[in-house]
């Protein structure tokens, strides 16, 4: 197909001098910064447009997770309220093909199908990407089925105020958040950026359910494939990036877990590098070959020292810029239990940390933008860190 000329990481994200502060919370102040917010003027007759991005963004992790159940239109509509820079959906299919949002298709954790007794036989143990997993798959509903599904709370020990919109919203289709956001975009006169995740694709391709082309199907048809289009495509797998690399103009985001790890796709091609080759120079620079950016564990920004606390900053933000690459690490909450040791705050796990210190410090190493289950506080946090 055709190539449009693909964006550069300063393209993509736009000079933080230039920008505002992204809404960093909800009221007048908020609104006043989001609607001073700038923005690139419109492109492709109407239906994509430009945007310069902050430095760094925040990208509302599966939403406004941290309050309210993830991956439900709820938990987008928050986050954009908030004035999240991008929003994040991750996609799995159903058994009749259609993309649907759900962290894993293992939707055990996060539905009420556990109290349908119509799909109690659906219960199985299946292996994903190796490992062995009891439960209720997406892949064995119907796209009907499914919705007749409601979303709950998957962390209901940490996050017990969010099970009070259990049973409220239903799994949303991809195409019903594209739609929501071209509403979005024409109410408030501004795109919404989507961060886009392909879930497993190597056993989902095992089963004939392929994600990269029904994915970049619903991108055309909504005209987020170009190059400027508002919206990354991602993967823990870098071959599913090289696909839609070839279906779509869109910049793709290879996700990198921990160091020891490798890949599924490798597993199971049996190419035997690991992470921890892919954060050296020579693989950053076979990842720039296909993709925009990386997502890695923020442990591969700042290791943990043995004891949780933080320990000195790799040379990864320097060797992917170098590559121009733009860096989406993952992820910030806002609970004790979830941050390093030495931004902890009192003996209750589940209660706020130092937050606003362990963001500064990430975002001291240079990255461009970071997954947050607390949008609002990591936009004050950025706020901050601008000097806005």
């Amino acid at each position: 197909m055709a190539q449009e000329q693909r964006p550069g990481r300063r393209t993509l994200l736009g000079a933080a001098a230039a920008l505002g502060a992204g809404a960093a919370a909800l009221g007048p102040v908020g609104a006043a910064r989001a609607e001073g917010r700038t923005e690139a003027r419109a492109a492709d007759s109407g239906a994509a447009s430009r945007t310069r991005l902050p430095v760094p963004a925040v990208v509302a992790h599966r939403g406004a997770s941290g309050y309210r159940p993830e991956h439900t239109l709820g938990s987008y509509e928050l986050a954009l309220a908030m004035g999240a820079d991008i929003i994040e959906q991750d996609l799995v299919p159903t058994k009749d093909g259609h993309l649907v949002c759900r962290h894993e298709n293992d939707i055990t954790g996060t539905t009420d199908v556990a109290d349908h007794p119509e799909f109690a036989g659906r219960k199985t143990t299946k292996t994903v990407d190796g490992k062995a997993l009891t439960g209720w798959f997406s892949e064995d509903f119907t796209l009907a089925e499914l919705k007749t599904l409601r979303a709950v709370e998957r962390l209901p020990k940490e996050r017990q105020r969010n099970t009070v919109y259990n049973g409220r919203w239903e799994v949303p289709t991809f195409e019903e958040v594209l739609r929501w956001a071209d509403r979005q975009q024409r109410d408030r006169g501004r795109p919404v950026w989507l961060h886009i995740e392909t879930k497993h694709p190597t056993y989902f391709r095992g089963l004939g359910l392929g994600l990269e082309k029904p994915l970049a199907a619903l991108l055309r048809k909504y005209g987020r494939h170009r190059a400027h289009s508002p919206n990354f495509v991602q993967s823990f797998e870098p071959s599913s990036i090289q696909k839609l690399h070839g279906l779509v103009d869109c910049p793709g985001v290879v996700l990198l877990d921990a160091a020891d790890t490798r890949p599924w796709d490798f597993v199971e091609s049996g190419d035997p590098r690991t992470v921890a080759d892919l954060v050296k120079p020579e693989g950053l620079e076979w990842i720039a070959g296909f993709a925009k950016g990386i997502g890695p564990t923020l442990d591969l920004v700042i290791p943990k020292n043995d004891d949780g606390s933080l320990g000195e900053p790799t040379t990864l933000v320097r060797d992917a810029h170098a590559q121009d690459l733009v860096l989406h690490p993952y992820t910030m909450r806002n609970e004790n239990t979830f941050l390093p040791l030495d931004f902890r705050t009192g003996t209750d796990p589940y209660a706020y940390g130092d937050v606003f210190g362990a963001l500064r410090t990430y975002f001291e190493t240079g990255i461009d933008g970071i997954f947050s289950d607390n949008p609002d506080t990591a936009l004050l946090a950025a706020a901050d860190f601008r000097g806005d």
